[in-house]
């Protein structure tokens, strides 16, 4: 496994937080011409949701 500090200064150690110090993260996304938290999706709109493919689009030439 790979140490995720190996980048961090020496004299300035890396931050840890316990479980009961993080907070969760809402995910909004577009839906239908306006945005929304995942959260409020109900199961079939999730199951779209991590369905999605993405890409890139490429430059016109």
């Amino acid at each position: 496994m790979q140490n995720p500090n190996r980048n961090a200064p020496p004299d300035n150690p890396a931050i840890t937080l316990s479980d009961d110090e993080r907070q969760p993260c809402e995910v909004w996304t577009r839906v239908m011409g306006y945005h929304r938290p995942t959260s409020s999706f109900n199961i079939g709109k999730k199951g779209e949701f991590h369905e999605r493919q993405y890409f890139t689009e490429q430059r016109a030439a």
